[in-house]
């Protein structure tokens, strides 16, 4: 009779097995995005009514339904290339960190959103994500002090800097509220997930 130890993971298994939950959140999130904007098209834009509506209190739950509806599949589209790109860095962090990340601006932007929005305006879209996700990478390096970090942030101003303050600028049919509020919500969550702060070691007494 014998009995087998269960082999331990291997740091490269651990990373691989991190990586892939990652993505098939960033697949998962996506896919609901498409598939929201399918079952839009199919009933007319009966889902867009479920947007952020400003200083609504029916509009609060749009907060986490507004990132999965789209005006149309040009809109869906235009938010989709930048979103799994962009995701697609955090992702590699695992599952748990592109939730974290995902949640807070969601949350924190949605709310902002909420309540500076115009009256009587329906937000919807996954911009506000999208530059959350940009904030998120482009200031996590300098919380967490790493240089791989800040270099991968430094590509991501050279790739998307001029987009994305071109976001913040008001223009018709555009939520620069949500823009705005999603990038600020992306450095609230590199400064909440940062894994790199200073610990406080134990008193040290002095003369």
């Amino acid at each position: 009779m014998s009995s087998q130890i269960p082999a331990k993971r291997t740091g490269g298994a651990v990373d691989a097995a991190r990586i892939g939950s990652g993505l098939k959140l960033l697949g998962v999130l996506v896919g609901l995005m498409w598939l929201s904007e399918i079952i839009d098209a199919a009933t007319n834009g009966a889902l867009d009514q479920y947007g952020i509506i400003a200083r609504d209190p029916q509009g609060l739950v749009g907060i986490i339904t507004a990132p999965f509806l789209h005006l149309g599949f040009g809109h869906l589209i235009s938010n989709t290339l930048p979103l799994v790109t962009l995701g697609l860095l955090i992702a590699v962090g695992g599952a748990a960190r592109l939730f974290a990340v995902t949640a807070i601006v969601t949350v924190i932007g949605g709310f902002g959103t909420w309540l500076i929005s115009p009256p009587n305006t329906v937000t919807i879209g996954a911009s506000g994500l999208v530059f959350g996700y940009a904030a998120y990478l482009i200031m996590r390096g300098l919380f967490n002090r790493r240089i791989s970090q800040v270099l991968v942030g430094v590509v991501v101003v050279l790739v998307w800097g001029s987009a994305l303050l071109g976001g913040l600028l008001p223009q018709d049919g555009i939520s620069w509220q949500g823009h705005l509020f999603g990038a600020i919500a992306g450095v609230l969550a590199a400064w909440i997930l940062a894994d790199d702060r200073p610990k406080r070691g134990p008193a040290r007494p002095v003369r």
